[in-house]
């Protein structure tokens, strides 16, 4: 049997409610929850499927639109990588 909070809500519910609700990534919900990616994925992408089809098809929406961002999210966390990186190189000359 797994953990459910006060209102009856299973874990996969709780993940999707927060997803849907922040448009989070896997990654982000994962870290908030202290689960890893691999649990948020199932619980949202087969548990929740069973338990809750109208909340599935919420967040499957969500998690489509993450994957479509992805590229950009990708792109912009390099371009802030070698901007931390260029300022280091001239505070040090």
């Amino acid at each position: 049997m797994r953990p459910e909070d006060d209102n009856g809500k299973d874990r996969c519910e709780l993940l999707a409610e927060y997803i849907i609700d922040t448009g989070d990534t896997v990654r982000a919900a994962a870290a908030k929850f202290g689960v890893s990616k691999s649990t948020v994925h199932k619980d949202i992408t087969e548990r929740l499927e069973k338990r809750n089809p109208a909340m599935y098809r919420d967040v499957k929406q969500v998690l489509e639109q993450n994957k479509a961002e992805r590229h950009l999210r990708g792109g912009e966390a390099t371009r802030q990588k070698y901007f931390r990186l260029r300022n280091r190189k001239n505070q040090a000359g």
